[in-house]
């Protein structure tokens, strides 16, 4: 399976299913996707599923449907490593024929030891390489009934380098490299082994990961070395810290991808907010998914952490929010309306979106504020009433009630200027009528523009709820 690299930049995403798609894992696979589109290559998608105790296919659906939230569809794969252990066993073969790759018959408690002397020798704690074979060297005995382990025959002299393309020249001396284990006992490969094969098979040309893996990568390169497979470029990406300074973690709030689906974000919004964590182009902090595409480039990567601001992700979101047709904010909160007890289809929706949209962070907060609309109606408080309608209100109410039902056409307009009318007849201020308006008619103190509000809520319910004070 395995071929040389192309021409064609081919990036991949590799997660591990050992939980939900979390927001530092979503910005790697943008940043990976967005350099294969920037080059029009391809982008990969595969699953590391080989932690059996952790991974759980709850995760993998998890994973597969962040990327579909945000619209990050892989061009190939997903690509399981379970379903790759035919393969991975093939390549262990070979490196062992091949004297690249070596069996170790050392126990835990063996290995320990080792990592105790050097402890004390002040040394870097390692496995001492009791069992990997060299010219005229004579090995122990193999120890009766116990299975090795597979260890890769790591250069024991100069360094692995590599440009990073985030970080720039980074070097490790390969004496500071252990021997690394690439299949344990029972045959099972080790995860630094299966990504390497993958790699390699996938013909990935760009790593572009989190720079937690960066320890990782001398080790890697050095396998593909022996495995005489060309080397892919590798870029780190530091990590994304909360708002108090400290890495992102839960108790920053809700970090599972798609909670913020739930939460009423927009997928176009975390594109944009996640994009601007550690890249940018210019000034620019808003900016479509194609532009993104358009001017994407690894040497805009910062190389210090990021830091997540809820503040600015609801700024972005409340931003997208506004370019949204109403009809599609219709379309993307009536579901929520109906979560909250509501009926979506007892009012015109797109315009009640239209109506509220302008100073909404969230798709929740255009479902709550639509159930002034579509909602039970909830009575003002009887204190908050016997505090702003007094005689004067209770005129200014009867005469605008009697007057509303004659309206030719009950719209914005029109209801604005009726307000405007009986205020000017009365010498009084608006919110001398707005109020009282509003907490009779909605049962809230405030509420968008009081015309638009009445005209949505229609001629009949504004009637009877006046009626109903006035009775």
């Amino acid at each position: 399976m395995a071929t040389s690299n192309t021409s064609i930049v081919r990036t991949r995403f590799a997660p591990s299913p050992t939980g939900y798609l979390h927001l530092g894992g979503a910005r790697t696979a943008l940043f990976s996707w967005a350099y294969a589109r920037h080059h029009q290559g391809v982008f990969v998608l595969r699953i590391e599923d080989t932690d059996l105790e952790r991974s759980t296919p709850e995760a993998v659906q998890a994973i597969l449907d962040g990327m579909a939230w945000l619209d990050m569809r892989p061009d190939e794969g997903p690509f399981y490593q379970m379903q790759r252990m035919d393969r991975y066993r093939e390549v262990i073969a070979k490196m062992l024929a091949e004297g690249t790759a070596y069996y170790c018959y050392s126990s835990p408690e063996e290995i320990e030891a080792m990592r105790e002397k050097a402890r004390a020798a002040g040394l870097k704690p390692r496995y001492d390489g009791t069992w990997r074979p060299e010219p005229g060297k004579t090995l122990p005995p193999v120890p009766a009934g116990r299975k090795p382990v597979v260890r890769f025959k790591n250069p024991l002299d100069g360094a692995t380098s590599w440009n990073d393309m985030i970080k720039g020249p980074i070097s490790f001396d390969n004496s500071e490299l252990d021997d690394l284990i690439i299949a344990r006992p029972d045959g099972t490969p080790t995860y630094n082994f299966c990504v390497v094969v993958d790699d390699w098979d996938m013909r990935i040309t760009h790593v572009l990961r989190g720079d937690d893996h960066v320890n990782n990568t001398p080790r890697q390169i050095n396998i593909l070395r022996a495995l005489g497979a060309d080397l892919p470029q590798y870029g780190h990406v530091p990590m994304i810290l909360g708002p108090d300074g400290e890495k992102l973690s839960k108790r920053h709030g809700a970090v599972n991808l798609l909670e913020y689906d739930k939460q009423g974000y927009l997928p176009e919004a975390m594109i944009n907010y996640l994009a601007r964590l550690g890249w940018s182009h210019g000034n620019d902090e808003l900016f479509t998914r194609e532009q993104l595409v358009e001017w994407f480039d690894t040497r805009n990567l910062t190389k210090s952490p990021a830091q997540w601001d809820p503040k600015k992700l609801n700024w972005v979101n409340a931003h997208y929010i506004k370019q949204r047709a109403d009809a599609d904010l219709a379309e993307l909160v009536a579901p929520r309306i109906r979560e909250r007890g509501g009926d979506p289809g007892a009012v015109d929706l797109p315009a009640v979106m239209g109506l509220l949209k302008d100073r909404a962070e969230t798709l929740n907060q255009l479902a709550e504020g639509a159930l002034l609309f579509c909602g039970p109606h909830q009575p003002a408080a009887p204190e908050l009433l016997a505090q702003h309608l007094d005689d004067q209100a209770r005129t200014l109410l009867s005469e605008f009630r009697a007057e509303a039902a004659g309206l030719s056409a009950w719209t914005t307009d029109s209801l604005d200027a009726l307000i405007k009318d009986v205020l000017a007849r009365h010498d009084a201020k608006m919110p001398k009528l707005g109020i009282p308006l509003r907490l009779v008619v909605t049962g809230r103190k405030q509420t968008p523009a009081i015309g638009a509000v009445l005209a949505l809520l229609g001629r009949d319910t504004v009637l009877a709820r006046l009626a109903a004070y006035q009775a």
